[in-house]
């Protein structure tokens, strides 16, 4: 390494000794080789210019000068020299000053005003700053006033090799198939370079492979990997380290270099067939096993992978090709074994299966590589179990007439055990299929019974379900459907369609049409129903009507006569026999009701009433009910009305000359009786000196609770019930106890000591008929009036 690296500066110096002996020379004798212009002081010169030269001759600026360079990262212990500027007007006295300005003036790059002389001041990088354009000058020293218009140049920074090639997009991945043929392309890599591609071969580049041969090559300059052996097996070896150098300089000694990796995988084909694992499986089996469930799996690996390694299944070979199948599973890709008929140990006992395994997806460029298939042999052993019974028929259907017998045998059913012990079967019925119980079984030998009636125009189809049973395991059963067709006999008469009713008009024509009629029957006869119409033999000489059979097995009413009245007759009953072709045959009587009408002359029925016929034109009878009604209810508002000014007009009292209003007050609110104890207390009124204690309320329960009030003084006998009545008001303005503005108040007292006693009936124990009020005409005469009005009241009882 430290060999290489001495080369490497040993070249690099000997190229910038080279570009140095190259290029400084042209920098300082080009003023003095492109310019042709002698300095502006020697007329003489000028003088010897003929005309036709004048002409010919353009003017050129008076700089004499080249475009400039400079080599990039340059240091050295003294600044370089750029170049040297130059003009003719300068005669070689200091009174010329030279001005720079610019990129880097001043600071990259500084200029002597006297000689014109530019230098560099730092390392410069070509990679960072190509080139600087610069403007430069001639100005007196003395007044700064421009000799000539400025000028600009450019200084280029000349590249030296100073980047080593770089892999941005690295590292690579890359896939090939494998098994492809030498020179097949795998991916192209690129590197870059950041010195100048133009100038020099600092940005050539040459690639290489490190590491990775003998698999791949890579062309050196397109930089493009292709493989370099044929064959290559994935399954062998599937992925590669490849590493890649790129080198500049042409990839001469001397070059920087670069490398990146490349890591090149090899993708599959189908060049590998299935192979199964083993030649031969074994497996076993119950024979009661359910079809489609999986018996067994087989394997055949496939070193592919993906879509190369995926594998169909099928049975190409043996006795039980109709008895099982194969199937692949997706996910695993093994061929899964299923039942495909049910097996029966006492009919076969083993099978003996060849399978094969063979790729989906096949390469036709390996075909000749041999088949892509593969065979093995599957031998499956079918094992006893404990079947249910067997009926001898999957389903069964039977026929009985609805007139059958009750314990009459309908039909039978049979069942055996097919395994080798042959248990014995007993018979049931599903009483969840013959909720009514019409039916029987014998349990022994499966013959079924009728335990009730049947009628088909009730059911026509009865549907049950028979259980075999094996005695020797009863977790051993079968069912059987038995469908039960009830057959018709002709057990109903024909009768009308529906109730009819004939309307027949007074203008009536002979041979009318009156009605047409139709019968049904329940029954259901092979050859469909034919009725038989006819009249009762009293009325076949019926002087009104006839009738007439239709070919559609209907019947016609036609008239006899015309001239047909409501008043004469309003209604006609019309009896009619109908029978069936049934054997034996049925027959019952209908009735027709034929009512006689009052029709327009379009002959549309108008009125079917005799009340109809009498009443007047353009009124009908619901009018006429309208009206009564209206009449009726205005006598009853009249009758209310006149009885209720009658009672308001009756003196409630006898008048007389004196008016006792002013004396008597009546009050239509009856109490309870001597019962009523909760609105006021009755040992009040009966002890006016019980009054004094605190009576609380009975009825409600005060919201707050107060002490009770004081009690007032005993009242003495000869109190005023003014003063009573006022002590009462003020005490239940006072008391937040007291019951509110509509409540009762007790004013109980009547004072003592009067003659005449209490007029309250509370206390009295004798009727009023016992009582004589004649006294009361002592007290003056008002108290006369009103013992005279309660003698007018006990008279009156008594009358």
């Amino acid at each position: 390494m430290p060999e290489r690296l001495m080369e490497m500066l040993m070249d690099t110096w000997t190229s910038l000794i080279i570009l140095w002996i190259t290029v400084l020379p042209s920098i300082y004798m080009a003023p003095m080789n492109q310019s042709q212009i002698l300095p502006s002081g020697s007329s003489t010169g000028l003088k010897r210019l003929t005309e036709e030269q004048r002409v010919l001759n353009r003017s050129k600026r008076g700089w004499v000068w080249n475009q400039m360079f400079v080599l990039e990262e340059f240091s050295g212990p003294e600044p370089i020299l750029v170049g040297r500027l130059h003009t003719d007007l300068d005669p070689g006295s200091s009174k010329i000053k030279y001005i720079l300005s610019g990129d880097g003036a001043g600071t990259i790059f500084v200029i002597n005003d006297k000689t014109g002389d530019i230098h560099a001041m730092k390392r410069l990088d070509r990679e960072e700053k190509a080139e600087y354009t610069l403007t430069a000058q001639a100005v007196d020293r003395d007044t700064n006033q421009p000799l000539e218009p400025p000028s600009e140049f450019i200084i280029k920074v000349q590249d030296i090799n100073d980047n080593a090639p770089e892999f941005v997009d690295g590292p690579y991945h890359a896939m090939v198939p494998e098994m492809s043929v030498v020179g097949t392309f795998v991916t192209k890599v690129t590197a870059t370079d950041a010195d100048d591609p133009v100038y020099g071969n600092s940005a050539k580049l040459v690639y290489s492979i490190l590491e990775g041969q003998p698999y791949f090559s890579i062309e050196p300059h397109t930089a493009i990997i292709k493989t370099a052996l044929p064959n290559m097996d994935r399954e062998a070896k599937e992925e590669y380290f490849v590493v890649i150098q790129a080198k500049d300089m042409g990839g001469h000694m001397g070059g920087l270099s670069g490398t990146t990796t490349v890591t090149i995988t090899l993708t599959d084909v189908n060049d590998n067939p299935p192979k199964f694992a083993q030649s031969l499986y074994h497996f076993s089996v119950m024979e009661d096993v359910a079809l489609g469930e999986p018996i067994g799996r087989v394997k055949a690996n496939d070193l592919d992978t993906g879509e190369n390694a995926k594998s169909s299944y099928d049975i190409i070979e043996g006795d039980g090709m109709d008895i099982f199948e194969i199937t692949t599973d997706a996910q695993t890709q093994d061929g899964i074994i299923r039942v495909r008929k049910l097996l029966d140990f006492e009919t076969k006992k083993s099978y003996t299966l060849k399978v094969e395994a063979a790729n989906i997806h096949i390469d036709p460029r390996f075909i000749s590589g041999g088949p892509f298939k593969d065979t093995a042999t599957v031998k499956i052993v079918v094992e006893d179990a404990d079947e249910p019974p067997v009926f001898s028929s999957p389903t069964y259907l039977l026929e009985v007439h609805e007139n059958a017998a009750i314990n009459s045998v309908i039909g039978q059913v049979t069942a055996h055990d097919p395994d080798v012990s042959s248990s014995p079967i007993r018979f049931s019925i599903d009483r969840h299929t013959d909720l009514e119980r019409q039916f029987n079984i014998n349990a022994e030998d499966g013959k079924i019974t009728l335990a009730t009636p049947l009628d088909r125009e009730t059911n026509m189809w009865h549907n049950i379900t028979i259980v075999a049973t094996e005695t020797r395991n009863h977790s051993q059963v079968s069912r059987v459907p038995i469908a039960i067709k009830v057959l018709d006999v002709n057990d109903n008469a024909p009768e009308f369609a529906s109730d009819h009713e004939a309307f027949l008009c007074e203008n009536g024509k002979p041979g009318q049409v009156i009605q047409i009629v139709s019968a049904v029957d329940k029954d259901d006869p092979k050859n469909g129903h034919y009725f038989l119409y006819s009249l009762l033999p009293e009325m076949v000489n019926n002087p009104n009507f006839t009738i007439k059979k239709n070919e559609d097995n209907t019947l016609s009413i036609l008239a006899k006569h015309s001239g047909f009245s409501r008043q004469k007759q309003e209604v006609y009953l019309l009896p009619i026999i109908i029978s069936d072709s049934g054997n034996p045959p049925m027959s019952s009587t209908s009735t027709l009701t034929i009512r006689v009408c009052g029709c327009s002359s379009d002959g549309i029925v108008q009125s079917c009433n005799v009340e109809a016929y009498v009443l007047p034109i353009g009124l009908s009878m619901g009018a006429l009910i309208a009206i009564l009604a209206c009449i009726i209810l205005l006598l009853v508002i009249v009758v209310l009305f006149v009885t209720l000014r009658r009672h308001k007009n009756e003196p409630l009292i006898i008048k007389d000359d004196e008016d006792v209003r002013e004396n008597i007050i009546r009050y239509d609110d009856e109490g309870g009786g001597e019962e009523d104890t909760e609105a006021f207390d009755i040992a009040t009124l009966q002890n006016p000196d019980g009054i004094n204690g605190f009576l609380p309320r009975k009825d409600i329960k005060p919201d707050l609770q107060f002490m009770p009030r004081q009690g007032l003084a005993p009242v003495p006998n000869g109190v005023d019930v003014d003063e009573f009545i006022n002590v009462r008001l003020h005490e239940a303005d006072n008391d937040p106890t007291a019951p509110p503005y509509d409540s009762i108040q007790i004013y109980g007292y009547e004072g003592r000591g009067s003659a005449a006693g209490s007029l309250s009936s509370l206390e009295s124990t004798t009727s009023d008929s016992d009582q004589n009020f004649d006294y009361l005409s002592e007290w003056g005469p008002r108290f006369k009036r009103l013992g005279e009005l309660y003698s007018v009241g006990e008279s009156d009882k008594e009358t």
